[in-house]
């Protein structure tokens, strides 16, 4: 993510508080840093990912509001991440107090903190990563919250291992104030990442190719908006705007898979068991049967309705073994350190390509499988022929599968 080392040579600032301007980079940081929008501190603080993604998009990074609902394992790694990378502000929302078993792999707290707010336990810490950046602290229930307006005031609305019924109350109030919204949850070995960005833009940079790139839709979500080419370092580089169209999390629960997996055999059965598992869940958890399954009449039930959405699907019978089930069914509510590392990173750096729109986000549910390294996406969406009505404004590698 961010970088706070010590600046490399070529970008250090000069003594009298100018940059160097003998190449384009050190001219754009120069002019930015002329316009007091980016202070010469934060240029040299930030010096490796201005050069990664350039200084307009760090100019949205760095005036960025941040919702972070629910501090657990998973919320401290992405917190970490995006306070380093130098955003505007972070909120901190969590309504519970630390206990003991959060000790186990969240390293914004201490012993010190058991019986404390979380959010306001893990403000502190998480100032400390980054002075820069302004910390707030919301130790109600943000699920309860009444006023329209209250999440227009941020950029982006992450909530972290939640119940379903939660993560769609928070998307609800998301889509309502026309903003991003991210939910994330880390079971142990497993996790994912839901990802509904309502309409979203962005630019992919790429060497021009030798057929020229046609403006119009490349598929149910994605549709390609313009496209520029410049030259730069004796290549020709094409600039291709396209934008995205998301579903809330409430319509990505039941729907088939998309035609280019669903009408092929073999990609069937490479489709990840887990996936049938977390839409189980789901399903579970808005059925109203509880957080996770305990007893075993709940396991009986759980196992279930994970045959059905195997079966929705149109997955072979065989991909779901019981042993997957058992497994997933042991890691859930668990947080385990690599896992949580590894999903807070994925969903920090693509708050971050939101932000500055550029590259493509995740589109729109991505699983993680910590036994085999798996990371497989999948676009769920509701029917594509009919459109989903639009929001109303109130005032490492990702394998793709």
């Amino acid at each position: 993510m961010a970088d706070s080392t010590t600046p490399s040579t070529t970008s250090a600032p000069a003594t009298n508080g100018t940059f160097p301007a003998d190449d384009a980079a050190g001219q754009t940081v120069a002019a930015i840093a002329e316009a007091d929008k980016i202070s010469a501190d934060e240029i040299a603080l930030y010096d490796r990912q201005i050069r990664l993604w350039g200084v307009q998009a760090q100019e949205k990074i760095r005036t960025a509001n941040i919702l972070l609902v629910s501090i657990k394992a998973l919320a401290n790694e992405i917190a970490k991440n995006l306070v380093l990378a130098g955003i505007g502000s972070i909120t901190l929302a969590d309504n519970e107090v630390v206990t003991e078993e959060d000790l186990g792999a969240q390293f914004l707290l201490t012993e010190a903190d058991v019986g404390k707010n979380r959010a306001e336990a893990a403000a502190p810490q998480v100032q400390k990563l980054n002075p820069r950046v302004k910390v707030n602290v919301i130790s109600t229930d943000v699920r309860i919250e009444q006023d329209p307006n209250f999440y227009a005031k941020y950029d982006v609305i992450i909530a972290t291992d939640m119940d379903f019924m939660s993560f769609n109350a928070l998307n609800a109030g998301a889509r309502v104030a026309c903003k991003s919204f991210y939910a994330g949850a880390s079971h142990g070995l497993y996790g994912y990442i839901f990802a509904d960005l309502g309409e979203h833009d962005f630019v992919i940079e790429r060497e021009k190719g030798n057929r020229a790139t046609q403006i119009g839709s490349e598929g149910g979500t994605r549709t390609v908006i313009g496209v520029q080419v410049k030259r730069e370092n004796g290549k020709v580089v094409e600039l291709v705007s396209k934008r995205e169209k998301y579903s809330p999390l409430i319509l990505a629960k039941d729907p088939m898979l998309p035609p280019e997996i669903a009408g092929n055999a073999r990609r069937l059965k490479k489709v990840h068991p887990l996936l049938t598992c977390v839409r189980a869940l789901w399903e579970y958890q808005r059925d109203g049967h509880g957080v996770f399954p305990v007893t075993h009449q709940d396991l009986l039930l759980f196992t279930t309705l994970a045959k059905v959405k195997h079966k929705e699907l149109n997955l072979p019978a065989e991909t779901l073994t019981p042993d997957f089930v058992k497994s997933f069914l042991q890691n859930l509510g668990s947080e385990l350190a690599p896992v949580t590392a590894f999903l807070g990173g994925q969903l920090a750096q693509d708050v971050i390509n939101v932000l500055g729109q550029r590259e493509q986000p995740i589109q729109n549910l991505m699983l993680f499988d910590g036994e085999d390294s798996a990371g497989p996406v999948y676009p769920l969406h509701p029917n594509l022929s009919i459109p989903i009505i639009p929001s109303v404004p109130v005032g490492a590698p990702i394998l793709i599968a």
